[in-house]
């Protein structure tokens, strides 16, 4: 059963690899690979959970123990999605107003290169202050403002995955990774920004410089829609676009702030917002007719958000859960100790393995089998053990280097972070696609971002 686990989740990712030309939506595909592994793993629990020390070999109690687990981690993916569906909702309501044309319209230049640009430093520095998952969100709905058609703006949108996990990878509040070692003591917000500001630039600005010498001529942009007058939204009011811009934008900024102030999930943050932008609304549109008003209030944009991606991100998430319930990304970690010894080695197989399944789990893992040192306990060590006990230390450099792989290693494949799930299924990107164009760009410049760090500490 515990092979069997294994299987159907590589058999379920192919699935998902191979969208396109099965004709199979990865959404489908991302579900049925979720409730199969939960499946074999609750039938098989009187043979795995043993395995894991849970204490019981009675059949019963086993599937007690799978449903428990699976009750926490749907849990812990429902916080993440009620964020994704909050975040995107206040973006289509942004859109729906036409507020990003007050960004879009100072946007200026048509040149591919200087675009690219842009968007890539915009991308990388809002990362850092929202989240890379909520930052692409919105850097996709802009870039639908800018460029025409998918195949000519994948390339930019690819750029934003991989600038949304750089500029998330030295914030404490840009990447769920980060966060988490951030709230464990791990690292502190001095440390990570400090340490690894540096890495995360030189990991977008790799990409960038390469595609600087392969681009040329201008990006088309979206054509005019008077055209299409019927099919327009109903125009809203320069105060209108400016409010609602304000709130969006505000209530996105404010989740780090409601979670650092409460103590409560940045899911209810975003909820908040969602609220209060709810609430404007209304009060704005409360004069004007049914027609013109549905366009522009919550229930007619909920009506426009991906729901299919929502639901592939929570088939994805719940299969990889299924794999940590029981114990094979653990087990993945050991092997990773217990081979390559060396900490920078670790943690780039890591960042590596991070595009391949959940870099959540994987950072867990990594906490919990390197417990965080204590000045205490570095200074009872033994004089042989200073050295590698030093690297667990808060802000150590085992920890700062865990928190730059995990966050930037999954932008080699497209399924490899949030950021990437939200921009393919918005986008709908080929798995195929972004391998060809986007992965090598995404593993160069994580590997620099790599070596930069690793530089930084023979240097000083």
């Amino acid at each position: 059963m515990y092979v069997l686990m294994a299987v159907v989740f590589v058999i379920g990712y192919l699935c998902i690899a191979f969208e396109h030309p099965l004709k199979i939506d990865k959404a489908a595909a991302a579900i049925l690979t979720a409730v199969l592994t939960w499946t074999v793993l609750v039938l098989g629990a009187d043979q795995i959970l043993p395995l894991l020390e849970h204490g019981s070999h009675d059949p019963a109690d086993s599937s007690v123990v799978v449903v428990e687990a699976l009750r926490h981690h749907l849990g812990e993916v429902s916080e993440i999605l009620f964020f994704l569906l909050g975040a995107m909702t206040i973006v289509e309501l942004i859109d729906s107003h036409e507020g990003f044309k007050v960004i879009t319209d100072r946007i200026q230049t048509r040149k591919r290169v200087n675009l690219l640009w842009i968007i890539g430093l915009i991308t990388f520095f809002l990362s850092a202050v929202l989240d890379n998952l909520t930052t692409t969100i919105v850097m996709v709905s802009l870039l639908r403002k800018l460029i025409r058609g998918r195949p000519e703006r994948w390339l930019y949108v690819g750029v934003v995955v991989i600038a949304a996990n750089a500029g998330g990878a030295w914030s404490p509040i840009g990447d769920v990774t980060t966060t988490m070692l951030w709230i464990g003591t791990q690292i502190s917000a001095t440390g990570v920004i400090t340490g690894l500001f540096l890495p995360s630039l030189i990991c977008l600005l790799v990409p960038l410089l390469i595609l600087t010498f392969s681009l040329r001529g201008e990006a088309p942009r979206p054509r005019p829609r008077a055209h299409l007058a019927e099919k327009q939204p109903p125009s809203t009011t320069v105060f209108e676009r400016n409010l609602v811009l304000a709130l969006g934008l505000g209530s996105l900024l404010f989740v780090p702030v409601f979670k650092t102030v409460t103590h409560l999930p940045p899911y209810m943050g975003i909820l908040f917002g969602l609220g209060v932008l709810w609430v404007a609304t209304e009060i704005v549109h409360r004069k004007k007719n049914a027609e013109d008003k549905h366009p522009l209030s919550v229930v007619g944009v909920l009506r426009k958000v991906d729901t299919p991606s929502v639901l592939f991100f929570l088939g994805i998430l719940l299969a990889v859960s299924s794999l940590a319930t029981a114990g094979h990304l653990t087990q993945v970690a050991t092997l990773l100790r217990e081979s390559l010894g060396n900490v920078y080695a670790i943690n780039y197989a890591i960042g590596l393995l991070s595009a391949v399944v959940d870099n959540v789990p994987l950072v867990a893992g990594a906490m919990k089998m390197y417990p965080l040192v204590s000045p205490q306990i570095l200074a009872a060590a033994a004089p042989h053990e200073t050295g590698w006990l030093s690297q667990f230390v808060v802000d150590g450099t085992f920890w700062e280097l865990l928190a730059y792989c995990a966050g930037t290693g999954g932008s080699s494949l497209i399924i490899g972070s949030a950021a990437g799930v939200a921009a393919m299924g918005m986008e709908k990107i080929s798995f195929i696609w972004y391998l060809k164009r986007v992965s090598l760009l995404a593993f160069l410049g994580y590997t620099a971002g790599a070596a930069t760090y690793i530089g930084m500490l023979l240097l000083s």
